[in-house]
């Protein structure tokens, strides 16, 4: 369907794939809860900011999804979703450099992000998450070679692909 730029869609064609990227943030941060709860590995504080982008994008998605149809609007609503995904492109992004580090430029351990939010303001908190902590380059699961921040970087520029193409596709009008 994305492969028909020039012709028109229906708004309910539009719609679908308008829903489809919600869905898929759905079935990532799923994953990462079963990941957590039920392989009990434990999220780092990059790792929850993660969480938190692709819920903020998957959020844009649905929102989208009740006016989809209106020009301006979908610009609006790609532009977001645009700036949200380069912010997550940039954390995963962080992350990744991280678990390349060689074991002695790891920086120390630091507190948990919710005792962080608790001791000092979430901007305190967030600039002291993307300093990173030691617990931050420790890979504990990969698939295929990859571990996991590496993969939602990936997510992250597929979302961030579809999002320049799902902002310029044509829909009929009724």
């Amino acid at each position: 369907m994305l492969g028909t730029l020039t012709n028109p869609l229906t708004k309910n064609q539009f719609r679908l794939l308008t829903i489809l990227p919600f869905l898929t943030c759905v079935g990532l941060l799923a994953y990462a809860l079963y990941v957590e709860h039920v392989l009990f590995l434990m999220p780092c504080n990059l790792c929850i900011l993660q969480r938190v982008v692709f819920i903020v994008i998957g959020l844009l998605y649905f929102l989208a999804c009740f006016k989809p149809a209106q020009y301006w609007g979908r610009k609006i609503f790609g532009a977001l979703i645009l700036l949200t995904t380069a912010c997550g492109i940039g954390l995963a992004g962080h992350h990744v450099r991280m678990q390349g580090l060689p074991p002695e430029l790891v920086p120390d351990c630091g507190p948990s992000l919710q005792m962080m939010l608790e001791d000092s303001s979430i901007w305190e908190a967030v600039s002291s998450v993307l300093k990173a902590s030691g617990n931050c380059a420790d890979i504990q699961w990969q698939f295929l070679g990859l571990s996991m921040p590496a993969w939602t970087l990936i997510c992250f520029i597929g979302l961030f692909i579809y999002t320049i193409l799902w902002m310029f596709i044509r829909i009929k009008e009724s």
